[in-house]
C-alpha cells in the first residue's frame, strides 16, 4: 500500500514546504502543498502535524561505531553496524578505512564490498590513507604511511568491487599526477588531508575535497593559507566538517560557514567504534582510545576520530552557526549526493529514493525510512 504523510513542514533538499505531503512507496511518488493534496483509494495516512521530513542523512566519512571498525573487516559486522545508524538518521554511508598494513586495508575492502552487497545503506567506500603526510598524521600509525602508489591504488579498487569513491592523500609527498589522473578516470574523489601542502601545491593539484577541515592538516596562517585556506577559498571544492565541537571550536564553525556558505560544506561525524558505547577504553587502529567527555583522544592527546552522531552534528551547525534548517540539509545530504553523483538521494522529490528522517519539534529522530521501510524510534 501506498503511504503518504501529511501536514508536515517538508524540505525537500532544494526548497522547503512548510505545510506539505509526501507519498512513496520504495520511491518518493510525490511531494507538494497540502492544499494541492487528493486522497487516493491505496493511500495509507498518516497526520505528522509538528513534524519535519528531511532528506535520510549522508556520512561520507566515518570509521564505525557502536562497537565495530570498518577495519575488522568483518562484513556482518559491518552491515549490521551500518543499520544502526539509521536511529542517527543516516541512510548512506561511505565506510573508511585508515592507515594501516596492506593485508589490513585489503581485507576491510573486501568485507565491505561483501556488506555493501547486502546493504544497501553502504554507497561508497573512503580510503582515509596511507598516503598522506607523516607530519599531519593525527590518529593515523605512522608506521604504515607512504607516498602515493598508483598500483596499490588499483589493487585496492578492483578488491573493493570498483566501490572507492574518495580518497584521503597528502599531494605533497610524492609524484602524483598519475595517481590522480587516475582517480578522476575512475570516480574516485581526491580529498586533500592529513596534508602540510601549500596553496600553491593545491592548486596544482587536482584536489576537489578536503578531509575534515582545520583537522590534520596545514592551517591557516596569514602568510600561507595551507589546507584549510584552500578548501575555503577554493569555488569548488567541498569541505567536509566535524561539528561536535571539540574538532573545531564554535567560532571557527562560524567563520567557516560565513566563508564557505552552505553549498561547499559537508558535515560528517569521522566516527570510531565507540560511538554508540559507553565513555572508558576503545580502540582505533590498533592503539588505545580513551573516551571521556564525549571526547575520543589517543593516550598522548590528539582526538582520534569522534564518538558524534550524525543529528547532533545537524542540530550543532544550526546552533553554532544559525543557519536554517534547509541549510543544514544541504550540508547533511544534498550536496553529498550531488558530489557524489548519488542519482536517486538527497532530495525528496518524485523518483527519488524514499530515503528520509521524521524529525519532531525538538529534532529528535522519530523515524528513519530507508527505500520507503520505515523504522520506528523514541
Amino acid at each position: 500500500m501506498t503511504k503518504v504523510y501529511t501536514n508536515a513542514h517538508i524540505f525537500t533538499g532544494e526548497g522547503e514546504i512548510e505545510n506539505g505531503y509526501i507519498r512513496f512507496s520504495d520511491e518518493i511518488i510525490g511531494v507538494g502543498k497540502m492544499e494541492h493534496y487528493t486522497k487516493q483509494v491505496e493511500d495509507e495516512e498518516a497526520d505528522l502535524r509538528g513534524h519535519f521530513i528531511v532528506p535520510g542523512f549522508i556520512d561520507v566519512h566515518s570509521h564505525g561505531g557502536y562497537g565495530v571498525d570498518n577495519m575488522d573487516a568483518d562484513a556482518g559486522k559491518i552491515s549490521d553496524m551500518t543499520y544502526k545508524m539509521l536511529e542517527e538518521g543516516i541512510t548512506s554511508y561511505f565506510p573508511t578505512t585508515m592507515t594501516q598494513s596492506d593485508e589490513n586495508i585489503e581485507a576491510a575492502l573486501k568485507a565491505i564490498d561483501k556488506a555493501a552487497s547486502m546493504n544497501p545503506m553502504i554507497q561508497g567506500i573512503h580510503v582515509e590513507g596511507p598516503f598522506i603526510s607523516k607530519k599531519f598524521k593525527g590518529a593515523q600509525p605512522e608506521e604504515y604511511i607512504r607516498v602515493a602508489q598508483l598500483d596499490t591504488l588499483k589493487k585496492w579498487q578492483e578488491l573493493s568491487g570498483e566501490r572507492i569513491r574518495l580518497i584521503t592523500y597528502a599531494p605533497e609527498t610524492g609524484e602524483v599526477s598519475e595517481f590522480e589522473e587516475y582517480c578522476q578516470d575512475n570516480d574516485i574523489i581526491l580529498s586533500a588531508g592529513h596534508s602540510g601542502a601549500t596553496y600553491k601545491q593545491l592548486k596544482e593539484s587536482k584536489a576537489t575535497h578536503i578531509t575534515h577541515l582545520f583537522n590534520g592538516q596545514l592551517g591557516l596562517h596569514h602568510r600561507e593559507i595551507g589546507v584549510s585556506g584552500y578548501g575555503l577559498l577554493e569555488d569548488g571544492v567541498s569541505v567536509e566538517m566535524i561539528v561536535d565541537g571539540f574538532h573545531i571550536s564554535e567560532e571557527m564553525v562560524k567563520l567557516a560557514y560565513k566563508t564557505k556558505g552552505a553549498d561547499g560544506i559537508q558535515l560528517i561525524t569521522d566516527a570510531m567504534r565507540a560511538k554508540g558505547y559507553p565513555e572508558g577504553e576503545s580502540e582505533l587502529g590498533g592503539q588505545k582510545v580513551i573516551v571521556k567527555d564525549k571526547q575520543a583522544r589517543l593516550s598522548n592527546g590528539s582526538l582520534a576520530g569522534s564518538v558524534l552522531t550524525f543529528i547532533d552534528a545537524f542540530k550543532n551547525m544550526m546552533t553554532f552557526t544559525g543557519c536554517s534548517m534547509l541549510e543544514a540539509v544541504k550540508m547533511s545530504s544534498f550536496n553529498q549526493a550531488k558530489e557524489f553523483n548519488l542519482a536517486s538521494k538527497g532530495q525528496l522529490n518524485p523518483s527519488f529514493d524514499a530515503d528520509m528522517v521524521v524529525l519532531d519539534e525538538d529534532l529528535t529522530v522519530k523515524q528513519t525510512i530507508l527505500g520507503g521501510n520505515i523504522n520506528e524510534f523514541n
